[in-house]
């Protein structure tokens, strides 16, 4: 890939990804001469509405749901908003508590404690040393009034896949609604929402080749859960506002291409992980690989380096044209260390040092050779001006 001229390794693909061209072509129409609003009732409107009920339909075959049970959101925060905070307020006279886990995404952290403010109770699980939560951790946390347990499907940061149909077990025995983020999970690895035994899942387009601003929440029927956008009748009454039909078609064909394609796209991602981890940890001394060394996700390399700043190592990558990331996209302002990596036990001074790579389906071995050939020099010249490093 090139950008004016310019070499362009693009390895942040759990930030987001490019739209791809199928999809784009896919939207076109219902920007300009398909442009009716779905809930009216002439010929233009009808195509309108038929073009969405045909996308809910390509989401809900991909997750293995019922049409019915998927509900078109702006993406992946307010899905997970809309499960907490909803089941919250549907279930308060039975319970006022939630579990999660402590190296969630915000979009699942945040929710969670506004709704400690309103005085329900969050219990945050620990993880061990690679980001992966012990079920019995969850049956220890559940009481009589536990109202949700929430565990993300795979860690947007470090990739780390979580137990999710054992987690869903344990809560399902107690009578407690499942809800899981799998934003980072389509197209990873099979979603299926009943082998996952989820109750609530959610998903957002441009994390596999769709479109900005387009997710979805699955809720799996007679789920109590109250609405979150009040207004017209929307998606049966339980989320208010006109549709997002470019997007929503964009979401349908993007899925229905990243799942497809996912038998072949999956082990030629994790081939090219794989290198790139041994790559780095046999050329970099003091790096450690974050994140559980095979139960991750197949496009997803995080590593600390001792004694140097993340934000320095993304500064020269992007000089020599790689994008990459130190974590989470919607924390990359702050200068906090990452919650998941010190909720695996990383000191914070370690956890500074953090370089997330994400790979997707336009990489190539020689993207993979160029960040070899470059990164280690990179670590090098930093190590050597840092005040951190150790005299050898």
């Amino acid at each position: 890939m090139t950008d004016g001229g310019r070499r362009l390794v693009y390895l942040d693909h759990a930030a987001t990804t490019p739209t791809r061209p199928e999809v784009a072509r896919a939207m076109l129409p219902y920007f300009s001469e398909r442009f009716g609003n779905p809930s009216s009732l002439y010929a233009l409107a009808r195509e309108a509405k038929e073009a969405v009920e045909e996308a809910r339909g390509r989401v809900a075959a991909a997750i293995g749901a019922a049409p019915e049970e998927v509900f078109f959101t702006s993406g992946g925060t307010e899905a997970d908003n809309w499960a907490i905070k909803g089941v919250a307020a549907a279930n308060r006279k039975k319970g006022d508590h939630i579990v999660t886990s402590s190296i969630e995404h915000h979009a699942v952290l945040h929710p969670c404690r506004a709704l400690e403010k309103q005085g329900y109770r969050v219990t945050y699980l620990p993880v061990d040393e690679f980001g992966r939560v012990e079920p019995a951790s969850v049956e220890e946390a559940i009481t009589d009034k536990t109202i949700l347990v929430s565990v993300m499907a795979a860690n947007n940061e470090i990739g780390t896949v979580q137990p999710v149909a054992a987690i869903s077990r344990i809560a399902r025995d107690h009578g407690v609604p499942f809800h899981t983020d799998a934003v980072q999970a389509i197209g990873a690895f099979p979603v299926d929402v009943n082998s996952m035994g989820a109750d609530l899942l959610a998903i957002s387009a441009h994390k596999f080749g769709g479109p900005k601003g387009t997710g979805a929440l699955y809720i799996r029927r007679k789920t109590r859960i109250g609405t979150f956008m009040d207004g017209g009748a929307q998606e049966r009454g339980r989320r208010a506002g006109t549709e997002n039909v470019p997007g929503i078609v964009g979401m349908g064909r993007a899925i229905e291409l990243a799942v497809g394609e996912m038998p072949q796209n999956a082990p030629r991602l994790a081939a090219m992980r794989d290198r790139l981890i041994r790559g780095i940890l046999d050329a970099v001394p003091d790096t450690r690989l974050n994140g559980h060394p095979t139960e991750r996700l197949a496009n997803n390399v995080n590593v600390a380096f001792r004694y140097v700043e993340g934000e320095s190592i993304l500064l020269m990558l992007d000089a020599l044209g790689i994008a990459a990331s130190t974590g989470s996209a919607c924390t990359s302002a702050s200068l906090e260390p990452s919650h998941v990596l010190t909720a695996c036990g990383l000191p914070p001074e370690h956890a500074h040092g953090s370089l997330r790579l994400t790979l997707g389906h336009r990489n190539t071995e020689e993207d993979v050779d160029y960040v070899l050939e470059v990164l280690p020099g990179i670590i090098g010249r930093l190590r050597e001006i840092s005040p951190l490093t150790p005299e050898r």
